[in-house]
């Protein structure tokens, strides 16, 4: 399926210069001069190499329809993270940097989604959002809570949000997998 260089996504598969390609960052940039683009990081999902490539919204790239499959994380093991399948129980093996920066979020017994190409897994997809517990957060400071300023503070995983000021150290919140960003109070 062709897709518009703008349509371009966090976690899309793409078909680049005859590889398989899963976009880490995005980054949309409008210069000055000239037509807006969006700067794009990818990972070869084959031989993990790295690259980053501009594309025009005129530029049309192929997002690659994969296989998926529904498995349940089990825990970590050195390096490598063990998923099983839902439907036969079988263990799977997998190197934890194809999860890159969301690896954080996994959680024990958390359901993911295995993307398969051609019978091979070359991706794990997490829910686009999860709770989490937030364990540190930076006291408000007088005067700055009429604009809606961001404070920092630090998960239960260790990972770095902002968050409004009215969230404190032990709340509960939902946050963007993806994008590491405070969503809402978790309900």
């Amino acid at each position: 399926m062709k897709i518009s260089g703008v349509d371009i996504r966090p976690g899309n598969i793409l078909e680049y210069e005859g590889g398989i390609w899963k976009v880490a960052k995005i980054q949309h940039t409008q210069p000055g001069k000239g037509g807006a683009y969006m700067q794009v990081e990818m990972k070869n999902l084959q031989d993990g190499r790295k690259t980053n490539v501009r594309f025009r919204s005129a530029d049309t790239v192929e997002k690659v329809r994969l296989d998926t499959q529904d498995y349940q994380y089990l825990y970590a093991e050195d390096d490598m993270l063990v998923f099983m399948d839902t439907n036969t129980y079988e263990q799977i093996q997998l190197p934890s940097d194809l999860l890159g920066d969301a690896a954080a979020f996994l959680e024990d017994g958390m359901q993911v989604k295995l993307e398969l190409w051609e019978e091979k897994p070359i991706s794990v997809e997490l829910p686009e959002q999860v709770e989490a517990t937030i364990v540190e957060a930076d006291a408000v400071v007088k005067g700055q809570t009429a604009s809606s300023s961001y404070k920092p503070a630090v998960l239960e995983n260790g990972v770095r949000v902002m968050v409004p000021p009215h969230i404190e150290s032990g709340t509960r919140i939902v946050v963007d997998v993806y994008e590491r960003t405070y969503v809402s109070k978790a309900g």
